[in-house]
């Protein structure tokens, strides 16, 4: 694809070597490049839709890991042998995410007790609602009935098929295999990283170690950032609807700043399921609408105070690549995809910004690019022309 960025042949050797891979020393057309660039980046969503049983879990692994690495340097950094500052890193990891799990299972016990409130509030509203169906669309009950039994007995035979149980014991094996995956690669961390060094000639290594840290320095300010954005997230809903007096307050914005993790979309899936949530215990207009603003008031801030803040300018890419990559993640790997995308996508704008003859697509994921710079390039296009 090209020399690293600002390199330039150092010797006789590698000349003769150039000459022999490239014929001619002019620059590859366009349309040749960005054919084995789009070729490339076909090879890439193409191996990660087939083998993401495999792939997903360690990407998941590798962020983790990452995230994990300065509390395990601490402990090495204190004398505690390698091994035991990886286990103890590890069990404390765990025992934060089994306390989430502890306060969120507290809060679906409080759920549980009114369920038969609920549940008398769900037969309400869906005796209203087949009459509104059989007054608007003149729908019989009956027809009612049989369509609602046909539903059921679709949903029963896609639970009952072979697939599905793929689907519920899939996450759970992952979910078991994560802390082996992040203890392997927080152990082998040095010889992977020598691998991937030595995969390239000895006058790259500088260049693959500045990559590599930038890459580690970008994975670990978005993994950080996104804890702490997701923290201060869940306070924000849970005070907002806790002033509204909406039951269930910290359940709903503890899972909805979790559902934040998803970029764009999870805002929107959140604030559905906290209408629909509320209105079953309070179906005034008024509290409705101020559910909703209070989540659009919590998205304001975290988009435009909470991001830019914690998160800070090491991940800098444009909102539409954002929302087509988390969708393209979506395509091909489902929530995790989702999740995925964001750091995936940082990770090849570092890798195009390094590699000479792909900065054009850094440009396009990034969002430096300004009306000033583009202002500036185009009075240096209208120079080019009156030049004779």
């Amino acid at each position: 694809m090209g020399r690293w960025k600002g390199e330039k042949p150092g010797n006789k050797t590698e000349c003769y070597t150039n000459s022999i891979a490239m014929p001619s020393t002019s620059t590859p057309p366009f349309y040749h490049r960005l054919s084995h660039t789009l070729l490339a980046l076909g090879l890439i969503m193409a191996a990660f839709y087939l083998g993401q049983d495999i792939i997903v879990p360690f990407a998941m692994a590798g962020l983790l890991a990452v995230l994990l690495r300065p509390l395990e340097t601490w402990l090495i950094q204190h004398r505690v042998p390698k091994v035991l500052a990886i286990s103890l890193v590890l069990l404390m990891a765990i025992v934060v995410l089994a306390g989430l799990t502890i306060l969120i299972s507290m809060q679906l016990a409080h759920f549980t007790d009114d369920w038969p409130k609920l549940k008398r509030n769900l037969n309400d509203f869906y005796g209203d609602a087949r009459r509104w169906i059989r007054r608007e669309y003149n729908v019989s009950y009956s027809q009612q009935d049989r369509y609602l039994k046909q539903a059921q007995a679709q949903t029963m035979d896609t639970l009952q098929g072979t697939g599905t149980l793929g689907i519920i014991t899939g996450p759970l094996g992952t979910l078991l295999l994560l802390p082996i995956y992040i203890f392997l690669l927080l152990y082998y961390r040095a010889m992977l990283i020598q691998f991937i060094i030595r995969s390239f000639t000895d006058e790259h290594a500088e260049r693959v170690r500045e990559v590599l840290g930038e890459i580690r320095s970008v994975i670990q300010s978005y993994v950080v950032g996104l804890v702490t954005e997701t923290a201060c997230v869940a306070v924000l809903n849970s005070v907002g609807l806790l002033i509204l007096g909406v039951q269930y307050a910290v359940l709903l914005g503890v899972i909805a700043a979790i559902m934040n993790l998803i970029p764009y979309i999870g805002g929107l899936v959140a604030t559905a399921l906290a209408v629909v949530v509320t209105f079953v215990n309070h179906p005034e207009v008024s509290t409705l609408v101020g559910v909703v603003a209070v989540f659009l008031v919590v998205q304001f801030i975290d988009n435009n105070v909470l991001v830019p803040v914690i998160i800070g300018s090491k991940v800098r890419i444009n909102a539409l690549v954002s929302i087509a990559g988390v969708l393209l993640g979506g395509a091909l790997a489902g929530v995790s995809g989702m999740f995925l995308s964001i750091p995936i996508i940082a990770i090849l704008k570092v890798i195009f910004d390094r590699v000479e003859g792909l900065e054009h697509w850094g440009i396009l994921l990034g969002d430096q690019t300004t009306e000033d710079d583009i202002n500036k390039m185009l009075r240096l296009r209208r120079r080019k022309k009156k030049i004779p």
